[in-house]
């Protein structure tokens, strides 16, 4: 059965993208003395520090039975199969079989690794397209590479498709009334105009008749191999010193049906306030953010699979179209270049 085109760039689409950087932990979660399980655009992936503490990232899977590796334990920086003891190095090769010595199988490629990098407490993994197949650089927030902002990495586990959390991001509209009784989202008008305007990295999508009072904008950059969005959520004199309050996001897809959020919570604030704030924001504030993060999760995990299918949309949804746009370009590329390579490998 012949799948077209359309068709395929449509499941991408929900998939997940490929060629691009994904955060898959916080760096506290990997380490050296047990491996770490996750799934990444539906494939089983395991990590671990090895000697060195650098993290390693293949695939999930014994190369002698497929058993779960991530169930392992590990073995002088190379991660063991509890099943039968099989190591594996973190270039997916066999490095020993225990059971039996001189095993044809050692010294064997046999498992896809996964190039990784650390950054602002995250643990990122690239995953390789067609058409780019070697990591590019990872790009940052220009917050997560000054000194002059501080803030803390918070993730979560939602069981909805990763496209209905960058719809949300992309959705300013919806701050005052899903998150109308919460400590900093309370006010603002309801009703508005959006407007999106090009950035050279991206898109802007804000609200037209209001600033300062709620979530009133979202921008999105996109760059090769990573896309990310950030937020201001005004704060009121009790957030304590600083600037604004700004959000980082990553919506990395674990599977069609389930996606890990990452939000960088950070603030541009030094010296002893910027403690003070740390403080403030432990002892009081996180709890105050985890709710409005839940009143998200919990009204996307109430969405049907098929919304988009039915959905109406009008003009606040100026951002969310674009944010559409932007994957499904994105996707079109890479099925093109994987169907142009299947050609030639055909002739």
């Amino acid at each position: 059965m012949t799948v077209d085109k359309k068709t395929l760039i449509e499941n991408r689409v929900n998939e997940g993208l490929r060629g691009q950087w994904y955060p898959v932990a916080k760096s506290v979660e990997v380490k050296t003395s047990k491996p770490y399980g996750t799934r990444l655009l539906g494939e089983k992936v395991v990590l671990w520090r090895d000697g060195s503490g650098k993290i390693r990232c293949i695939e999930d899977f014994c190369p002698h039975r497929g058993a779960p590796l991530s169930y392992g334990e590990i073995h002088e920086g190379h991660i063991g199969c509890r099943y039968h003891g099989v190591i594996v190095d973190g270039d997916g090769v066999v490095v020993r079989v225990p059971a039996m010595p001189d095993c044809a199988l050692e010294g064997r490629k046999a498992l896809t690794s996964y190039e990784v990098t650390e950054s602002n407490d995250a643990v990122f993994v690239y995953v390789p397209s067609v058409d780019q197949p070697e990591a590019p650089e990872l790009v940052l927030p220009k917050e997560l590479v000054s000194d002059e902002w501080t803030g803390f990495l918070c993730t979560s586990v939602w069981e909805a498709n990763y496209r209905y959390a960058l719809d949300n991001l992309a959705d300013p509209m919806h701050g005052c009334y899903l998150h109308s009784e919460s400590f900093t989202l309370a006010f603002g008008s309801k009703q508005d105009l959006m407007k999106l305007d090009k950035t050279d990295s991206g898109f802007r999508i804000e609200r037209v008749g209001q600033t300062g009072e709620n979530f009133d904008w979202t921008e999105f950059e996109v760059h090769q191999g990573t896309m990310f969005c950030f937020l201001d959520i005004p704060y009121p004199p009790a957030g304590g010193p600083g600037g604004v309050f700004r959000i980082i996001g990553y919506t990395t897809p674990m599977d069609a049906h389930t996606t890990k959020v990452f939000f960088w919570r950070m603030r541009q604030v030094e010296g002893t306030a910027r403690e003070s704030w740390r403080f403030l924001y432990r002892a009081q504030l996180e709890e105050n953010h985890w709710n409005v993060l839940e009143q998200d999760r919990v009204m996307l995990e109430g969405m049907p699979d098929d919304a988009r299918k039915r959905e109406m949309l009008y003009q606040h949804d100026l951002g969310v179209s674009r944010i559409r746009q932007v994957l499904t370009r994105a996707a079109k590329a890479q099925i093109e270049a994987e169907l142009k390579a299947a050609e030639v490998a055909a002739e």
